[in-house]
């Protein structure tokens, strides 16, 4: 993937140089004198979201409520038909995606629906290493069908603490399981689970699998139909650049389509006769029947412009210059930086099919403090307890020489121990 590599800046600059993608970094907003490496928590501004940010907001000025079914690509509509546009990166069939809801809020319409414990059948199989919002979503669920999470939520642990084995998760499936939910990448270690054998294995078992993809959407391609994945979420605000705060995206799979949606909510009625304002919930014959509510269509207008740019692009180009950029800047770990007196290393999956966007960068002992001297430079990683400092280089706006100087500037913030002018606390968001 790397053709004679090279420490030097000119390998850095010679890669850039023959980028099929680079010339993308021209259509987003840069932060002035920035490196940023936070998009697998909150991608950058485009020029094309910011566009359909703004014609959406004329159309309410000019409009007002006849946007509704009068704009460009009216509102009452715009969740299914950005579910339409982002089915490509997923591999999803027409229906089977909307973009609607948060992540978690998602996550508890699926759950209602696909977790019907019946039977010695009562428990929820998650991981130990997941998001935490995730497991407290689980946790409510299984509340509400007057069960203790403590007995009926299964924990598939790490013999790491960092990364799963696929296997021990398979052993798990056992009668007892009635629902097994996961993450398609480790958000801490930066790990991609082996969907397709995972959901396979499921199957096999007669148990029903369902995948929160908000650390691999936009980054990794997914084929949710051909894999036969039941039901998935995520969110649109790290690799897919929609913006703080930007709706989420649901998925059912077709052959779902005849179960009921039990958070039902106004969004969810047949479209043709939402507004007869029957007093019977008729949810729609797709995914669509999964919405609770109506999107906030000012804050997620961006997602129609940020997908424009990402489908241009292609996932599968996007994918190939992904794992480029972090193989390069795991090289360059491996060459000058694993030794004392610096003493970092990854504990990412260094094969790139079962690595996500991201290298999961570790410190023994002042990755914190390192963290907060690279934000003082100008160079934007984020932090995750206890020692992982994430780096995400984006393929639609970072460089290879951006991870040159990120290497450099940590050969330097070890040299002269400048993390040592800062606290051992964290901030509220790190």
């Amino acid at each position: 993937m790397l053709k004679d590599f090279s420490v030097s800046r000119g390998y850095a600059r010679t890669l850039d140089s023959q980028d099929s993608l680079g010339h993308f970094r021209k259509r987003f907003f840069l932060p002035e004198n920035t490196i940023y490496l936070d998009g697998n928590s909150l991608g950058l501004l485009s020029e094309d979201a910011e566009g359909t940010l703004l014609r959406v907001l004329d159309e309410w000025k000019r409009l007002g409520i006849r946007g509704w079914l009068e704009g460009q690509r009216p509102w009452f509509f715009f969740g299914e038909q950005l579910g339409e546009m982002a089915s490509a990166l997923v591999g999803a069939k027409a229906g089977e995606l909307v973009f609607s809801g948060t992540t978690t809020v998602n996550i508890h319409a699926l759950i209602s629906t696909f977790y019907q414990p019946s039977g010695k059948r009562s428990k929820i199989l998650a991981d130990e290493l997941n998001f935490p919002s995730d497991l407290y979503a689980l946790q409510g669920q299984i509340k509400m069908k007057g069960l203790d999470p403590d007995q009926e939520l299964v924990l598939a642990r790490s013999r790491d603490g960092r990364t799963l084995d696929e296997e021990s998760i398979v052993e798990m499936m056992t009668d007892e399981v009635a629902l097994v939910y996961l993450p398609s990448v480790l958000f801490a270690s930066g790990q991609l689970l082996d969907m397709e054998y995972l959901t396979r294995a499921a199957h096999e078992r007669g148990i029903p699998i369902g995948w929160d993809c908000s650390h691999s959407a936009g980054a990794v391609p997914h084929y949710f139909h051909k894999w036969g994945v039941d039901f998935a979420t995520f969110c649109s605000y790290k690799y897919l650049n929609g913006g703080p705060g930007c709706a989420a995206f649901l998925y059912i799979n077709k052959k779902h389509f005849d179960r009921e949606p039990l958070m039902a909510g106004w969004f969810g009625f047949v479209k043709e006769r939402q507004f007869d304002l029957s007093l019977q919930f008729e949810p729609a014959p797709h995914a669509g029947g999964w919405q609770i509510s109506s999107l906030g269509v000012l804050g997620s207008s961006t997602m129609e412009g940020a997908l424009q740019i990402t489908l241009e692009a292609g996932i599968e180009n996007i994918r190939q210059k992904s794992l480029m950029l972090t193989s390069y800047f795991m090289k360059l770990i491996d060459a000058g930086l694993r030794k004392a007196p610096y003493h970092f290393s990854y504990v990412n999956p260094a094969e790139a099919h079962r690595r996500g966007g991201h290298v999961a960068l570790i410190h023994p002992s002042e990755a914190l403090r390192i963290n907060e001297a690279l934000k003082a430079r100008g160079i934007i990683p984020d932090f995750r307890p206890p020692d992982i400092i994430r780096i995400a280089p984006i393929a639609l706006y970072n460089t290879f020489e951006e991870l040159w100087e990120l290497a450099k500037a940590l050969q330097e913030i070890m040299d002269r121990q400048e993390f040592k002018r800062f606290e051992h606390s964290r901030k509220a968001i790190s």
